[in-house]
């Protein structure tokens, strides 16, 4: 493989020797506060490393998580009154001002957050009359009433019996069923989609009455009373293909078997094999809460009893998502472990000092056992001849290996030692060339998963059915690549840096999917763009470079709000964090600004903000699940990235080029 002796000068980036001669070189002012700055905050992550060489952190959702725990609990009749209390007093903690929940700090009311909220909190004895839920009623009152809650939402509250099951679309379990040639089937939908929806469509089917052993509901909360409800579907895109599929729905709903019970059975038997095959033992069903949770109510419905060792297993992978503390807890979404080491890593092969070469010694021996190498992903529906290689998300998802660790990653590996780690490089490098999609960009999961007629569907009111390609996953290959030694002359470059050029906002910035937001996307564009030797007097790269200086704030940093990813409130901006900042920083360095003022003031700011230990205050959400619906608050995010921006600002003030030499 060309270019992977490139990275096997680990020894002299990351010796103390080489350290103590580069702090005899920094300059004085900002670089030299930097440095020192760098130094503590390495200290301080080398003490969070695990003693299996991993770094984790927690990764914090909005409301609903924690909420359908908690509902999760009843509808099995489990209930933990211990968790049930510390999540419940974190519902309350986090009731907004508007009187309902938002979807991320200091965020807009959001109905289904809301209604999910209420409900915990009702089951686990909130009484409606107190303060907090009579506020919170009233808001979702106001705002129109459970019944406009999201697709989600409707089939939990019909599970619990507070609407019928007309609130919800038609999802006939006949759908597993379908070739891969149909315009409408589980392949053609996003890996968190197939892994949701599968066990879903047993319960949508068998219709389980949740047990609910305390006889809470929710009346209270309907503007008009469900039953008298006559329009629950509705076209979510406003378009023509919307009005088609709500009349597939609408046919769908004049005979509960349309294709008979034979065909039901096998579809259900088909469906129950999909996720059983996937359960993914203690890391759970796709590895995400949504999806183990449904498994394990679909075990229940299917008569799985309590000690079965599937059931058990799942039952605990959900648990394994709890954060408790002494008075209150939340549910994660999932976990970020492979995410949050590699990311360390990098910050920590850019800061060095001592201790850290033995650190990501092991931190890379414990990478490379993740390693997925089994050729059994839904990925290889699309690419049958396409060897494995790569890393997933979480701890273990070998079904579902992720194009953006993997790159993310593989350029750790490299920059420590290209050599020692040939063999899984190779292995990622042919994985990433070939789940490349037919645009030229990269989606995170699949290839080609773009068919956004399904976006179009009542049941996608959520607007993440689909996986298609993106600018920042893309840009993180692109720079894997041109870091491996690939050129632009390469056929697969060329067709990803058309791809990126492509992606490119009016006004120079670039989409964040993954991130908030446009920052993160500029961010991760410009470090590709480096990485392929386009530099700033190329078109692109300047009209990104002026709107990152143009976004800056008065204080030196950045900050973009989760509402950005509506059209409206596109530019908006509460408060600088540091790690929007750090990604600002970090991309106008890749862009050669490393000694512009826009740098300065941002390091400044770095320095200056508050900061515990290895990490920044910022209780800002700076990530997404899925944009406008779904926000992540990665609590790593405010040590490694921050650290990142400060020690490459150090090293490139005291070094000859002043060029970034990594595709990160």
């Amino acid at each position: 493989m060309r270019g992977l002796a490139k990275g096997s000068e680990f020894k002299d980036v990351m010796g103390e020797t080489a350290t103590t001669e580069r702090a005899t070189g920094v300059p004085a002012g900002p670089a030299a506060a930097a440095a020192r700055c760098a130094d503590a905050v390495a200290r301080a992550l080398l003490d969070l490393q695990r003693p299996d060489g991993e770094w984790l952190f927690e990764l914090e959702a909005d409301v609903t998580i924690p909420a359908e725990y908690i509902l999760l609990e009843h509808f099995l009749d489990e209930i933990d009154q211990a968790v049930e209390k510390k999540l419940a007093a974190y519902l309350r903690a986090r009731q907004g001002d508007h009187g309902g929940w938002p979807l991320f700090h200091g965020g807009a009311f959001d109905m289904s957050a809301s209604v999910k909220a209420y409900y915990a909190l009702k089951m686990v004895g909130d009484g409606p009359d107190a303060p907090h839920m009579r506020r919170a009623r009233e808001a979702i009152l106001a705002h129109g009433g459970a019944e406009t809650s999201n697709v989600f939402s409707r089939y939990t509250l019909a599970l619990f019996g507070q609407v019928p099951w007309r609130a919800v679309p038609v999802m006939p379990p006949e759908l597993m069923l379908l070739p891969r040639w149909f315009p409408v089937e589980i392949g053609k939908m996003s890996y968190w989609s197939r892994s949701v929806i599968a066990p879903l469509l047993i319960l949508a089917s068998l219709r389980p009455v949740a047990r609910n052993p305390r006889d809470v509901h929710m009346s209270e909360l309907f503007v008009t009373p469900p039953e008298a409800v006559r329009r629950w579907q509705r076209n979510v895109t406003g378009k023509w293909p919307g009005s088609v599929f709500l009349l597939i729905d609408r046919l769908l709903r004049l005979k509960d078997k349309p294709f008979g019970q034979r065909l039901r059975d096998k579809a259900l038997r088909r469906a129950e094999a999909f996720f059983i095959e996937r359960l993914n033992g203690l890391d759970g069903l796709g590895a995400i809460f949504p999806a183990m949770a449904n498994s394990v109510m679909a075990m229940d419905a299917l008569g799985y009893p309590g000690d079965h060792p599937d059931r058990r297993t799942a039952r605990e992978s959900v648990r394994r998502l709890l954060v408790l503390d002494a008075d209150s807890g939340y549910c994660q979404p999932c976990i970020s472990p492979v995410w949050d080491t590699a990311l360390a890593a990098h910050a920590l092969m850019e800061s060095g000092g001592p201790g850290v070469p033995a650190a990501l010694a092991r931190g890379f021996v414990w990478l490379t056992e993740r390693e997925v190498t089994e050729p059994r992903g839904d990925w290889s529906w699309k690419a049958p001849d396409l060897p494995p290689g790569g890393w997933a998300f979480q701890d273990r998802n070998d079904f579902y290996p992720d194009v953006d660790d993997t790159a993310v990653v593989a350029m750790a590996l490299h920059r420590a030692d290209g050599e020692r780690y040939r063999a899984p490089l190779e292995r990622a490098t042919k994985w990433i060339i070939g789940m490349q999609s037919h645009n030229g960009g990269w989606g995170a999961f699949d290839i080609d998963n773009d068919k956004y007629y399904l976006n179009h569907i009542p049941f996608a009111d959520h607007g993440a059915l689909l996986d298609p390609p993106t600018a920042d996953v893309s840009a993180r290959c692109i720079g894997m690549l041109c870091q491996f030694g690939y050129t632009v002359d390469h056929p697969v470059v060329r067709r990803g840096i058309d791809y990126l050029r492509g992606e490119q906002e009016a006004d120079g910035s670039w989409f964040g999917r993954w991130g908030t937001n446009y920052i993160y996307g500029t961010w991760s564009v410009l470090c590709a763009l480096n990485a392929a030797g386009m530099k700033s007097d190329d078109p692109a790269v300047g009209r990104a470079v002026a709107w990152l200086k143009a976004r800056q704030r008065p204080d030196g940093g950045w900050g973009e709000d989760g509402a950005t990813y509506f059209d409206e409130a596109r530019d908006l901006c509460k408060e600088s964090t540091p790690s929007q900042t750090a990604w600002a920083l970090l991309g106008l360095m890749a862009a050669g600004e490393v000694q512009s003022e826009a740098v300065e003031k941002g390091i400044g700011f770095l320095l200056k903000a508050p900061r515990d230990g290895a990490r920044w205050r910022e209780d800002w959400y700076t990530a997404v699940g899925f944009p406008r619906v779904f926000y992540l608050r990665y609590h790593g995010y405010a040590a490694y990235f921050p650290l990142w921006a400060l020690a490459r600002y150090r090293n490139l003030m005291s070094g000859n080029s002043g060029a970034v030499a990594f595709g990160l």
